[in-house]
């Protein structure tokens, strides 16, 4: 191959390239605006956990602002944050059509189930936060709360619009890209770094490290650090079939 054909083709990919990013961000940028124009409704959806858990109280509970862009801009990350999720899968199939032409028949076979289940382990991960561990994190700090008894005055919490988004984001982020723990370690033994012993014999580091990393990815609550901790032991218990299961196919294939 002549270096003009080598540069041809290296441009031909940057061109490729470029026009699978402009239809992602075209993609994004529409779905943005129709987000936007919806962006109180959406951020209604995240506060109905708070909402719920304190709809049981006689006192009139708000969310407050202290600057005048600060809902403003916390309706933008909001609709940005909607908008990044609903076109993630559009942008992954950007990803793999331009991957796609250079690969042979068994590598897309390969990779082709680990794009599908990324999007649906992080929708898993942000519908447990939803449901599950935002509404025992909000109970949890609420109970910190005094009448003023024992503190002569009262100590009650009025949230800020942009923290309480903030914490929510945080949290779905958190388990979003931790529950990609499966993918993350099958694709590993799919390339030899890891096998199902090497998981096996290292159990009992991996869980320290995941209490570890869940007490750095979520607030400094027992709630939150338990709640996302439980399930990436589960995960890597999953995690360790998974590598069984290629592991198998390998054989297979190397017997064939």
């Amino acid at each position: 191959m002549t270096k003009n054909e080598n540069e041809f083709g290296f441009i031909s990919h940057l061109t490729e390239l470029r026009k699978r990013l402009i239809h992602s961000f075209i993609f994004l940028f529409i779905f943005f605006i129709i987000c936007y124009l919806f962006a109180e409704y959406l951020y209604g959806f995240l506060v109905e956990p708070y909402a719920n858990a304190v709809q049981h109280e006689n006192s009139n509970r708000r969310l407050i602002f202290t600057a005048l862009q600060e809902t403003f801009l916390t309706y933008l990350k909001v609709s940005f944050f909607t908008a990044f999720f609903i076109t993630c899968p559009f942008i992954l199939i950007q990803i793999w059509k331009f991957i796609a032409p250079g690969l042979y028949k068994h590598e897309k076979k390969a990779i082709l189930p680990y794009l599908t289940l990324t999007p649906i382990l992080f929708f898993l991960g942000g519908i447990l936060v939803y449901y599950l561990i935002m509404p025992l994190a909000i109970k949890f700090f609420l109970s910190f709360e005094s009448t003023g008894i024992n503190t002569n005055l009262p100590i009650q919490l009025e949230a800020k619009v942009n923290e309480y988004l903030s914490l929510v984001m945080k949290l779905i982020f958190a388990f979003g890209i931790s529950f990609q723990l499966p993918v993350v370690l099958s694709l590993l033994a799919r390339i030899g770094v890891v096998d199902s012993h090497f998981l096996k014999t290292r159990r009992k580091y991996v869980v320290v490290i995941i209490f570890a990393a869940a007490a750095l990815l979520t607030p400094p609550d027992p709630i939150t650090q338990i709640g996302l901790a439980i399930p990436l032991l589960i995960l890597y218990e999953l995690s360790i079939f998974s590598v069984k299961f290629i592991e198998k196919k390998q054989l297979e294939n190397s017997d064939a």
